[in-house]
This record gives structure tokens, sequence and C-alpha cells, in this order.
């Protein structure tokens, strides 16, 4: 169109001798011209039109090509370059590839969790969390025996490409769950179902460390154990009910020897008393005893000072003293008779024979 227009106004230009031509005539005359028309560069609009139908091709190449990926944290992107994966990962942030020749995978090295448990429940992807059915052990004897577990690991960052290119995407369950089955049933199987229980915590640390062990064992350790939790020991129905028997038969015999102990206790307590009992009494008699011994002690010692300190004028005195008594006796009693012993010595015999009967008196 742009062409055809550039003919019309050429053709216009050479019948009228040129649009910056005036007329040489009056308004009247036939050779005059019309008024002066500008130079339009009618190609301009073509070349602009151009730019953007070119600036709109590039997006919509960028668009479909996408020649740049983004990594989120919490991933690392593995390369591949027309089929051969690069050693190292793609860290978080913006990298451009070139399209059809490069492609990036991206994987995720945030902990997941697996859940081994007898109920099966809808795996959450999204969120890292996968249930899988629980281990089923032989005991020693063969019983079956299923184990809870649950395990938690993340992909190792640093040897992420080497890892997705030895066990492929699905590594996983290449590693973690046939180790953790493989271990599980190692140590689970060593003891009896019954004695299982009593057993948790011990199978429990070597769980986690066997299959600690196995993971970090293998080459460029592909993926990092964070824990392995034992969540239950499922037993058989009759070797449930048989421990349950023998719980009950043990709490018998320990409610028993706590009766033994109590009665005891209280035959100890009794005996106890009783000694506290006796032990009081002899404490009193001998109180009492030691106290007779010391009267006993203190009068002779007295009697001793007292014989040690008599004289014959002494005695004499003290005789007539008595008599004096004895006279003031008969004053009051005239039928009564004193009889005096040889030597004026005490006591005398004083008889009432009023009464018709003898009276010994000892007066000092």
């Amino acid at each position: 169109m742009a062409s055809d227009m550039n003919d019309y106004f050429n053709k216009k230009k050479s019948e009228s001798g040129g649009f910056g031509k005036k007329s040489s005539g009056g308004s009247g005359g036939g050779g005059g011209s019309g008024p002066q028309m500008p130079n339009i560069d009618v190609n301009f609009g073509g070349k602009k039109a151009g730019i953007i139908y070119f600036l709109i091709a590039v997006v919509l190449l960028l668009v479909l090509a996408k020649p740049f990926t983004i990594i989120e944290e919490g991933q690392r992107g593995i390369l591949s370059t027309n089929g051969k994966y690069q050693d190292q990962a793609l860290l978080p942030g913006l990298h451009f590839i070139m399209p059809v020749i490069q492609k990036v995978y991206v994987v995720d090295t945030k902990v997941r969790i697996i859940n081994y448990a007898s109920r099966i429940e809808a795996n959450t992807v999204a969120s890292g969390i996968t249930t899988k059915p629980a281990v089923t052990v032989l005991d020693k004897r063969g019983l079956p025996v299923s184990i809870e577990l649950t395990v938690q690991y993340r992909l190792n960052s640093q040897f992420a490409a080497q890892t997705i290119s030895n066990w492929g995407f699905s590594w996983e369950d290449k590693i973690i769950n046939p180790v953790v089955r493989d271990v599980v049933r190692n140590v689970v199987g060593k003891y009896d179902a019954e004695s299982l229980p009593e057993m948790r915590n011990t199978i429990a640390v070597a769980i986690e460390a066997g299959v600690r062990d196995s993971v970090a064992s293998l080459k460029n350790s592909p993926a990092i154990l964070q824990s392995v939790q034992l969540r239950e020991i499922v037993l058989p129905a009759k070797v449930k009910e048989q421990i349950e028997n023998v719980q009950i038969a043990k709490q018998q015999v320990q409610r028993a020897q706590q009766e033994v102990e109590k009665a005891k206790q209280e035959a100890f307590k009794r005996a106890e008393e009783a000694r506290g009992v006796a032990e009081k009494a002899r404490i009193e008699a001998q109180g009492m005893a030691d106290a007779v011994t010391i009267q006993a002690d203190a009068k002779a010692k007295a009697n001793l000072l007292i014989s040690k300190s008599l004289t014959t004028k002494l005695l004499q005195l003290e005789q007539m003293k008595v008599q004096a008594k004895f006279n003031e006796a008969l004053q009051v009693n005239k039928d009564a008779k004193i009889f005096l012993t040889p030597g004026g010595s005490t006591p005398n015999i004083w008889v009432d024979m009023k009464n018709g009967h003898q009276q010994k008196t000892s007066i000092k």
C-alpha cells in the first residue's frame, strides 16, 4: 500500500510540475496550481509496526521457550545438558539455560517423613509426609509382630546431583525404605514377642543406630537421617493376652508382697512400742532402786555420823528427856507402869495396866 501511495504522489507531482512551485498567473489563470502539499515519509509507520511485531515475537519466544528457571529455598536444581546431569546442583535463585538443549529438574531438600503404620492413610506429598505399611517381623520363635515407626530424613543437598544420577528421582524408595525394613527385621528378630515391650527402649536405640549407619555408609551420603522414632509394637492377640495375664499375676504378687511388708511394719511397730514400754518400766524401776539406794546410803552415812557424835553425857541427857516425857505421861495415866532398861538406855517399856495390854514405845 505504501508503494502505491508513493506512485500516486509522484504522478501528481510530475503533472503539476511539483508541489513546491507557485502559479505565475492570476487567480483565474489556467496555469495556476493549488496550495502546496507537504512531503510525507509514509515508510515511517511501516518501520514502527515492524519493531512492535518483532518485540512481540521475542516476548512470545521467551514465554514459550523459557530460557530461565527459579530455584526456591529448600530446593536444588539438577541441570541436564543433552541428557547429562551436571555434577553441581543449582542453588536457590535465578538461573538462565539454553532452551531445548538444557533442562532443570527441581528436587526437594527439606525434611521428609515416612510413617510406617498399620492403618494406611492418604499420602500428603506436598507436605513431604508419606505413609507406608508397618514393618512385619518374625520374632525369635517365628511369631509375627508389626512395628510402627516414624522416619525423618532429607536429601543431602551437597550430593543431590550424584544421588539423582545414581538412584533416580525415586531414591528414597530405593534407599530409606529398604534400609529401615531390613534393620528392623534384624533387630526385632533377636527377641521373643513377650519380651519386646520390656526391651522397647533398647530396641528403639538399636533400630535408629542401625538405620543411621546403613544410610551413612552409602557412597556420597545420599541422604541425611534426622531421627527414627519407634511408635508402637503391635503383638499377636494371643501373645498380648498372655502378657496381660502375666502382668495381672505380677500385680497380684506385688500386692501380696506389699501386704506382707505392711504386716511386718505393723509388727515391728508394735514390738518397738512394747520395747519402749519395757524400757520405760526398767528405767523407772532402776530410778526407784537408785533412789532407795541413795536414800539408804544417805541414812547409813547419817547414822554413822550420829554414832560417831554420841557421848556418855549426851546419852544421859537423852535419858533425862525420855524420863521427863514418861513422867508427863504418868500424870495422865496413873495405872501405867514403866520398866526402865538396865543402864538407862532407850527404849523403855511402857505398860498400860488399865487397858490390859503392853505397848512398846520408843521415845527419843
